[in-house]
């Protein structure tokens, strides 16, 4: 998907969003709150949480984690950047104290080498070329310091609750979903070590008496979601 296009689904993008994950019986918040949760964990077991954090959210959109980074992460600063300046303006309205937003022109982050101590990526790089991936994933990298973590989510492509509501989602039009492998090897490419997978979302709202399980089957291939994070 390019510019023009994230562009043209801004204004509507929460609104289809909720719309393409009702089945779930989830809202979009719950699964950006899950994510900020477990951004905040790495964080503790790093160590950074110790001093105040810079954290880079790569293609934020309109902000939609940015409440929940802030309840879960709330003494750290926020950089969000897009390539949509539509999103990045809607994100700028609804939390203009919250978070900074960025433009960035899709190859280079302008930012100085080492300006962030984490970086995540939100169900992103399925809307990127995968001749892009290792590129895009270098220059994070660029701009994360020495021991700063990435955590990069996406859909799971073996999930075919997943693979359905990305079929039937708008946006996702164009939309090539990673399995869990080839993002590992795509992070370890870019130049980040100790690159790790766990699965995600195993359970929907009818079944949350069992999400508790969830910790427990990180290695299972078949959540919804995964993510892989490393190190730089």
């Amino acid at each position: 998907m390019n510019r023009s296009e994230f562009d043209r689904f801004a204004d509507e993008y929460c609104s289809l969003h909720r719309e393409n994950i009702a089945a779930s019986g989830e809202a979009p918040e719950y699964f950006a709150d899950y994510k900020m949760k477990d951004l905040a964990r790495l964080v503790r077991r790093s160590g950074a949480a110790a001093a105040p954090i810079r954290v880079l959210d790569f293609g934020a959109g309109v902000g939609t984690s940015v409440p929940f980074f802030r309840r879960r992460l709330p003494d750290a600063s926020l950089t969000c950047v897009d390539v949509s300046l539509r999103s990045l303006r809607i994100g700028i309205g609804r939390f203009p104290r919250d978070a900074a937003f960025v433009a960035f022109d899709g190859a280079r982050l302008p930012f100085a080498n080492g300006s962030f101590d984490c970086a995540f990526a939100a169900c992103v790089f399925h809307h990127i070329a995968a001749s892009e991936h290792v590129p895009l994933l270098a220059e994070i990298r660029r701009v994360l310091r020495p021991g700063g973590r990435v955590m990069v989510y996406e859909h799971n492509p073996l999930n075919p609750l997943t693979r359905s509501a990305v079929d039937r989602c708008p946006f996702d039009e164009h939309a090539v979903l990673i399995g869990a492998p080839a993002l590992r090897s795509s992070v370890e490419r870019a130049g980040f070590t100790d690159a790790r997978v766990r699965y995600r979302v195993f359970f929907p709202r009818a079944l949350a008496l069992l999400r508790p399980m969830e910790g427990s089957l990180g290695w299972l291939p078949f959540g919804a979601q995964y993510y892989v994070r490393a190190e730089a």
